[in-house]
């Protein structure tokens, strides 16, 4: 294979390069007092050379070639002091260890016994450094031919004695400059590569500050409180509407956070002891928590609603690694909600008055009998949409309010099997009328400690909306089972049932599904919330699943005694 002159030209520009770019790839002043320090070594060790010659042979020897070599290096050693090499062509930098080869070839001409050979160790490394096997070669040669030149000056026989000085000397240069030339060209790809992972943490570095400063401008422009708190519960970050808000107490006035009533709403839990206890010390504790509302209230008596959520943050491998707190002000929202109820409320107990009136006296109008049969049923037509409307208003009221104060219990002795066919027996009239059947076979007695009249509404509520939801001729079944600690009540009907997308908000006040707002059959959508806050006050909870079109399931579970639970 034959080699093109271009190749080999480029072969050289790359050879060239390399020991030119590893004199340039150095800090200039770092450089120039690299070089300085080896010449000034070699001519300390020309000095010690000088030294020794004055103290035990002046006078013998060639002390011109001696006096010649002395000067050589004293120039090479001002040269590299007074340069100042990083402006120069790195080829300049040959000449100092070139000078050097020169000055031991002299002063070993001149005494020879000295065996000042050994000096050329330090030009062949440095040569060896900078330009790689050819300057070993280079170097080795010009010093074979100083050596030789002297052997022939000195007209000398080549014999055994001259074998260290014309074979063994080269060899060891040789071996010494190429484990210096490798030991370069591993440090300088070691350089390389540090080079390179510092380029690449720099940039790593200047992206993680961007995104960080990114993300505490997406932080201070959103209107919600953030705070950031790590695994051992040290808040390190917090942003600008967080520090507006005032939540954590450092910075609101010593009764921010209030127990009880505030403006008419309860406060969070959160609050209920105290400074030690808000949401943002419970989530220093690791706590996590829903939105909780509580109340801040400034040293002007000012008072604004938070909406707090405490979450976890979790490690690329699930483990703990601190918390998040989103504060919103709903002050505004719980402020209209506040209204809304205040205005319900008002309306409805103004409507319940008279409607109780008109119930009496349509009551006692159809009692009195005498009527003809078409006004007497039109007068229970009034009669049943008046007590319609009356449950309506007794639904709103009752959420009214639970808004405002929690419903209270009064546990006792409670016999579940007739509080449910007390329901039953009320609602088979309605169920009668639309041809639904009512199977209670799977009901067995059961006895629990808990509130006969708040249960017997909430009973009333699910069979009700079991029968009203029901398709004519349809069927409700419902089936109460327990053991030593729970009891479960189930209801299901065969009705129209509920879309999935809807069910997540059956528990919403005044929510009703879109098929049965568009139909004749009347609600308040208030039942089912009412009827799950009863329960969870029993230490139990209500569920629905519906299949639209199939009908719908409502589970009850309560234990038997909530304080034993």
């Amino acid at each position: 294979m034959t080699v093109s002159a271009g190749q080999a030209t480029t072969g050289r520009a790359s050879r060239r390069s390399e020991w030119i770019n590893a004199v340039l790839d150095t800090d200039p002043g770092t450089q120039d007092r690299s070089i300085v320090l080896t010449q000034l070594l070699f001519g300390a060790a020309a000095l010690a050379v000088f030294t020794t010659v004055m103290l035990f042979g002046p006078g013998e020897g060639n002390s011109v070639a001696f006096f010649l070599g002395l000067l050589l290096t004293f120039v090479a050693c001002c040269a590299a002091v007074l340069t100042s090499w990083s402006k120069l062509s790195p080829h300049w930098l040959l000449v100092l260890p070139l000078l050097d080869i020169l000055a031991i070839g002299c002063m070993r001409h001149a005494h020879p016994e000295l065996s000042l050979g050994l000096l050329w160790v330090f030009p062949v490394l440095w040569i060896a450094t900078l330009v790689g096997a050819v300057g070993i070669t280079a170097s080795i040669l010009l010093i074979g031919v100083l050596t030789v030149g002297e052997i022939a000056l000195r007209q000398q026989p080549v014999t055994l004695a001259a074998m260290p000085t014309l074979i063994f000397l080269p060899i060891t240069l040789v071996f010494v400059a190429a484990s210096v030339r490798l030991h370069s060209r591993r440090n300088r790809a070691q350089r390389v590569l540090l080079r390179k992972q510092a380029e690449l943490l720099e940039g790593a570095l200047a992206q993680a500050q961007r995104q960080e400063e990114l993300l505490s401008e997406v932080l201070n422009t959103v209107d919600f409180g953030v705070v950031r708190i790590d695994k051992t519960g040290q808040i390190n970050l917090v942003n600008e509407a967080q520090t507006r808000m005032q939540l954590d107490e450092r910075h609101a006035s010593t009764s921010s956070l209030r127990a009880g009533k505030a403006g008419g709403f309860r406060a969070g839990r959160a609050a209920a002891s105290g400074p030690a206890s808000t949401p943002l010390q419970r989530a220093m504790r690791g706590e996590e928590f829903e939105p909780e509302t509580v109340w801040l209230e400034a040293a002007s008596g000012e008072k604004a609603a938070l909406s707090v959520t405490a979450r976890h943050l979790h490690s690329k491998h699930g483990e703990y690694d601190g918390s998040v707190v989103v504060s919103r002000d709903v002050t505004a929202e719980v402020m209209a909600l506040r209204a809304r109820d205040d205005l319900v409320a008002s309306v409805s107990h103004e409507l319940r008055t008279p409607l109780t009136s008109v119930l009496g006296y349509l009551e006692l109008t159809i009692d009195g009998g005498g009527l003809p049969a078409s006004a007497e049923a039109q007068l229970q037509v009034a009669h049943k949409n008046a007590n319609r409307l009356l449950d309506l208003l007794t639904d709103i009221l009752a959420a009214s309010n639970s808004a405002e104060q929690p419903l209270v219990l009064l546990p006792g002795p409670c016999e579940l099997l007739d509080v449910v066919e007390q329901s039953v027996e009320m609602l088979q009239p309605w169920a009668e009328e639309r041809g639904i059947r009512i199977d209670c076979a799977a009901a067995e007695a059961t006895t629990l400690i808990a509130d006969g009249s708040r249960l017997r509404q909430l009973i009333d509520n699910v069979i009700s909306n079991a029968i009203k939801y029901n398709v004519d001729q349809g069927e409700v079944s419902i089936g109460l089972t327990s053991d030593e600690n729970m009891v479960w009540l189930i209801v299901r009907d065969s009705g129209i049932g509920i879309a999935d997308d809807e069910q997540p908000r059956l528990f919403e006040r005044f929510f009703r599904s879109e098929s049965v707002r568009n139909s004749t059959v009347h609600g308040s959508g208030l039942g089912l919330g009412i009827s799950r806050e009863i329960a969870r006050l029993h230490g139990g909870d209500l569920t629905v699943q519906s299949v639209e079109g199939e009908g719908t399931t409502v589970l009850l579970t309560l234990p038997k005694d909530r304080d034993r639970a």
